[in-house]
């Protein structure tokens, strides 16, 4: 890890994933997306990396479904997006941070499900043996 850097948790690839996400609002909620099919750049317990053609605001809610490749059904999170960047090339002028919502029970929170899918996906696509024995301090599970 670089001395900046704030993530405990590993960041991975997986190549082909695909990132929808439509912003979530106070007072009415769309059906559809704001953009779909977006890369995935990398993923972590805690969070994700996306490019877009759009720019996000920092503080954004979004309401975000992962399409991985050999998955039979997406993966479902909410987070917030906690900045934005121009893109250094490629197809998409825009990259956007996310950090996901607490995993619990309540209706803001993450499944706690796609924490342990997510696990998954880390020991296959990261190539590392992972100690699970080490509670990352990156996201936060409520207790009930």
């Amino acid at each position: 890890m670089y001395p900046s850097e704030k993530r405990i948790s590993l960041r991975f690839k997986i190549p082909g994933a695909t990132v929808s996400y439509r912003k979530e609002g106070w007072l009415f909620k769309r059906k559809s997306f704001n953009e779909e099919f977006l890369p995935l750049l990398d993923l972590s317990r805690g969070g994700l990396k996306f490019s877009s053609q759009k720019r996000i605001k920092p503080g954004t809610k979004l309401y975000l479904q992962l399409s991985i490749p050999g998955e039979r059904s997406p993966l479902i999170l909410l987070g917030q997006v906690r900045w934005s960047a121009r893109s250094k090339g490629g197809n998409y002028p825009y990259e956007a941070g996310v950090q996901f919502n607490v995993y619990g029970q309540k209706k803001s929170q993450n499944y706690p499900g796609n924490l342990v899918k997510i696990i998954s996906l880390e020991q296959k696509f990261s190539g590392q043996e992972l100690d699970l024995t080490v509670p990352p301090d990156e996201y936060d599970v409520e207790s009930s």
